[in-house]
């Protein structure tokens, strides 16, 4: 039944796996009309099942009976394998898995029930975060069949003491776990894929599945693998067929390797991140030694050079054997068709892969595969490549945290534990809310409830939103009066929304309970919009998956820490929508990529902690207690990604990318990329249509040559159109803006609110003018004022941050200010928010004083409180600041409401910004004085009207063109003005 040897093959990097291997199938068992179908091939994935189905199609011709297909690497061995397994499980079933979600729930209920002695415990996400690391743990401990008891002998004398805490919380595997899952009734998922393997190498040994077995593309090194890739090779008809296994490496490069069989006691490390380190160990553990390996003795018509393979294979030598690049001699034959292209960011990088990927479909026939474990990379070359209206299938898929369902649920979780209403906006906006018939009636309610909420002092929480548009609609004055009372039918609708998230208020909860809130949210707000389609299907099973664990796991969860689990869920799984995109340009991930070969292949995203990627740390087992308990070092999956560069890389036709900068950060270059760059030198740049590719790229989105920037705006109304009423506060603006003064006085454009319920600098000053209104209509009384200033400080639009630092501040402020009114002697306040216009020369003025005093002499003082800095005496002077001189001007002429005209002899700025130097007192400043060139109030009213008199000839009743004026800053009309086209390009600043 078996050969004396092992029939062990590799087929060099150089050669299409795939292809090469059918042609070597073809030539040996296609032997009549059955020949093929008789055999059975096992592979290590689904993707490499789907390329090995292409491979024979394509060397097919007129047709052909393919052997049955079968994935050996998932974790549901029995249904991959199919009839290979049938009776193995009839004399003693073998107990099914645990969900994977079910498990994790269970775990993290451990965690928070069993704390070592001395260490603090572990609740809700962080231990749900945790559960993760521990179900890994337990299945690298089943994958290289090391006994959990192993935990209770290490000695960890030498370790630091958060590692022995952290292997102390370990031992509840050993404690707890296996009580807790035979409970239940399954066994671990990698436990039994063990089990299933070991049967089927057992039977086999006895009983071949088929006349002909073959193992190919398979590089895991588990035990339980490698054993049944022995009983493979050793059977009549079966061979093992690995992938670019180094047959040419130099014996002495191969030992330095390291071990394969780890002694704590040596000091000797291997090298697990060589792209061949894994392969040692693989053959090792099948007992097969490199020099019995054979050369698979097929190619086909997608082989790179045959001199890829040895470049490649002095590419990673070892770092004590690079000596040999200085002898290498000419590597020309070997890097030609590798080019390299470095771009400026990673935008650019995208719109450079595109244009390779656009060309590639110009040529008939021709396939081109972008390669590149950044899912983010692989979007953004999508979607440059959606400007063609290409679409290209992403194989690797995407989280469901960035699917459409996904990205509804989490905001919908976190408005849930934690009402915000930027939040609250994007919820009602996304798509698939109210999707279909009626949506642009209810993205309307959206947009007016965007508006409503923008102003700031929003009291928090949905009771807050309740009453801003209670009292808007109530009150016609208000601002946003029409807005509020068209809204408020509407949102007393959406309180089902909040009733259907209530939960999410009562403190700790099942999280049965919050999903299933979640879930009626979900269905109120979209319907069955959220549950259609690829990721919808996905959000369904894991809604499904923990309604089945329901009542495992933590019995109570803190709301605010839900939104972090369900996170977490989301951006682990995966979506792979169906197929559908061009049928010649692919984008694939490593795993998809292996066995995989186009006619170019694009490696982007060269850039160290992308490919590879950084070493995640775990959080369980330090890299001294993985080698103590004979578990593979954190970096072999940076081998792993070596070995997959290395495949990649011996492709007849290759463009490897990198970006300089990532998210407006500097990035480090790859090691891969840097040893290409150090072995074969400056690899020469793509060109398409004679364009380098990285200027190509560059210039996509640059304007063409005849487009020139904007000049400075000068927009000249004719003067029937200019306004005949100004405010005191708009004279100012004109003086330093005309142009800001345009857009908002005539275009009647105003810069939106931000979005958010946080109290800012003018809310701040609006309820500090509030505050001293109150207390002065109700006659300025000590008591008045202490209740006005706790009345401040319970006001709900404060949140915290004001509370805590902004209030103790603005406090001795306004104590002070209260002070100065209650110590004045010779003046008393006689009205607040007064306001008053007139008419000078045709031209109607109005304004509002904060507050008027009247002296003992019958004269008026006006008074402006100001909560930051008070404006100088010296921009009264230059024409810039008139408005109290305006408000003097007005009440000279008796334009206030119910004061009769009398003279002013006070104009005051109350600045209410404390000051460190006078115990956080205010200041009160004039525009005029001794050392100001106006001299007294009445100039200081004679120079605002003369600047009223020259701004109104120019802007208002003549035909100056309102040009920007102070471009110091960032202004809200700097994009309309579009500014950064023509500031500092020659125009008049």
């Amino acid at each position: 039944m078996v050969d004396a040897k092992p029939d062990v093959f590799s087929i060099p990097v150089h050669r299409a796996f795939a292809d090469a291997l059918v042609a070597g199938l073809i030539a040996r068992f296609a032997d009549g009309a059955l020949g093929l179908a008789e055999g059975l091939i096992l592979l290590p994935s689904n993707r490499a099942k789907s390329a090995v189905q292409a491979a024979f199609v394509r060397a097919g011709g007129a047709g052909l009976l393919m052997p049955r297909l079968a994935v050996i690497g998932d974790a549901d061995l029995d249904e991959s394998i199919g009839i290979a397994l049938d009776a193995i499980d009839a004399a003693e079933p073998i107990a099914p898995a645990i969900d994977t979600l079910r498990r994790r729930l269970l775990l993290a209920d451990l965690i928070e029930r069993h704390t070592p002695t001395g260490e603090a415990p572990i609740r809700g996400a962080a231990a749900f975060q945790l559960a993760d690391g521990l179900a890994r743990a337990i299945d690298q401990l089943h994958y290289e069949e090391v006994p959990v008891s192993a935990l209770v002998d290490l000695d960890l004398g030498a370790f630091a003491g958060h590692w022995q805490a952290s292997l102390a919380r370990l031992r509840i595997l050993v404690d707890h776990w296996p009580a807790v899952l035979a409970a239940t009734g399954h066994i671990d998922r990698a436990a039994r894929r063990n089990r299933l393997l070991e049967r089927v190498t057992a039977a086999w040994r006895t009983a071949p599945p088929a006349p002909f077995v073959i193992a190919a593309g398979i590089t895991t090194a588990a035990p339980a693998i490698a054993r049944l890739l022995r009983t493979v090779a050793d059977l009549e008809r079966g061979m093992v067929v690995l992938p670019g296994v180094d047959c040419g490496m130099a014996a002495a490069e191969w030992d330095a390797l390291g071990p394969t069989r780890l002694d704590p006691g040596d000091p000797a490390r291997p090298i697990e991140t060589h792209p061949q380190y894994h392969l040692k160990l693989l053959l090792d553990r099948m007992g097969v030694a490199r020099e019995e390996v054979l050369a698979w003795d097929a190619g086909s018509d997608f082989d790179g050079p045959a001199a890829r393979a040895a470049f490649v294979s002095l590419l990673f030598a070892p770092a004590d054997f690079t000596g040999q690049w200085q002898t290498a001699g000419d590597l020309s034959a070997a890097t030609a068709g590798i080019a390299g292209a470095v771009f400026a960011d990673d935008g650019q990088e995208a719109q450079g892969i595109a244009l390779l990927m656009r060309e590639a479909v110009e040529t008939p026939g021709r396939t081109a595969a972008l390669v590149t474990p950044d899912r983010g990379l692989a979007e953004r070359v999508a979607a440059a490549l959606s400007r063609w209206d290409i679409n290209v299938d992403d194989s690797a898929g995407q989280p469901l945290s960035r699917t459409p369902p996904g990205a509804l649920l989490l905001l919908l979780a976190e408005l849930a534990a934690g009402f915000d209403p930027v939040a609250l906006i994007a919820l009602l906006g996304h798509p698939l809310v109210r999707k279909g018939e009626g949506r642009t009636a209810w993205l309307d309610q959206v947009r007016r409830l965007d508006l409503v909420l923008r102003e700031p002092g929003l009291a928090p929480g949905w009771d807050g939103v309740s009453a801003r548009i209670a009292a808007r609609a109530a009150d016609p004055k208000a601002r946003g009066h029409a807005l509020a009372a068209e809204l408020a039918p509407w949102w007393d609708e959406l309180s089902a929304l909040g009733a259907a998230l209530a939960p999410f208020a009562a403190g700790p909860t099942p999280p049965a309970t919050l999903l299933a809130a979640l879930q009626d949210a979900l269905e109120w707000l979209s319907g069955d919009a959220v549950w259609t389609g690829p990721a919808g299907r996905t959000l369904a099973e894991l809604f499904d998956q923990w309604t089945l664990a329901r009542g495992d796991g933590p019995a109570l969860v803190d709301p605010a820490e839900f939104p972090a689990m369900l996170e977490q869920l989301l951006t682990q799984a995966s979506v792979r929508p169906p197929y559908g995109g061009h049928p010649r340009l692919f984008i694939w991930g490593l795993l998809e990529a292996r066995l995989q070969r186009a006619d170019l292949m694009i490696l982007g995203g060269l850039d160290e902690g992308r490919w590879p990627a950084a070493t995640q740390p775990d959080p369980w087992l330090a890299p001294g207690i993985r080698r103590l308990l004979g578990l593979p070092a954190p970096e072999r999956h940076q081998g792993m990604a070596a070995h997959d560069f290395a495949g990649a890389l011996g492709a007849r036709e290759i463009v490897v990318t990198r970006a300089a900068r990532s998210g407006g950060d500097p990035v480090v270059a790859s090691r891969f990329w840097l040893r290409l760059s150090a072995l074969a030198g400056d690899l020469p740049e793509p060109a398409p249509g004679g364009v380098p590719l990285t200027r190509l790229a560059a210039m996509l989105d640059v304007p063409p040559g005849d487009a020139r920037p904007a000049t400075r705006p000068a927009p000249r109304p004719p003067a029937d159109a200019r306004p005949r009423r100004i405010s005191v506060t708009g004279v100012d603006r004109l003086a330093r803006d005309p142009f800001a003064f345009y857009a908002d006085r005539m275009l009647g454009l105003s810069a939106l609110d931000p979005l958010s319920a946080a109290p800012d600098p003018r809310w701040r000053g609006t309820r500090v003018h509030k505050l001293f209104e109150d207390w002065v209509r109700g006659g300025a009384t000590r008591d008045g004022f202490e209740a006005e200033l706790a009345a401040l400080g319970a006001d709900p639009a404060l949140d915290e941050i004001a509370r805590a630092f902004w209030l103790p501040r603005i406090e001795p402020a306004l104590r002070w200010a209260a002070a100065q009114v209650w110590n004045a002697e010779g003046r008393a306040p006689l009205a607040v928010e007064a306001s008053g216009e007139i008419v000078v020369d045709g031209l109607t003025l109005h304004g509002k004083a904060d507050r008027i005093d009247r002296t003992d002499s019958g004269a008026l003082a006006i008074v402006d409180y100001k909560s930051g800095g008070a404006p100088s005496a010296k921009a009264a002077f230059d024409k810039l600041d008139s408005q109290l001189g305006l408000l003097g001007l007005i009440a000279q002429r008796g334009g206030i409401k119910d004061i009769a005209a009398a003279s002013v002899d006070a104009l005051e700025y109350w600045s209410l910004r404390p000051d460190r130097r006078a115990g956080g007192a205010g200041k009160i400043s004039n525009t005029y004085g001794s050392r100001s060139d106006l001299k007294s109030a009445e100039q200081a009213i004679d120079h605002a009207s003369d600047a009223l008199a020259e701004l109104a000839a120019l802007y208002l009743f003549g035909d100056a063109p309102f040009v920007p004026g102070d471009m110091r800053g960032y202004g809200d009309y700097d994009q309309l003005m579009r500014r950064d086209e023509w500031f500092g390009r020659g125009e008049a600043d």
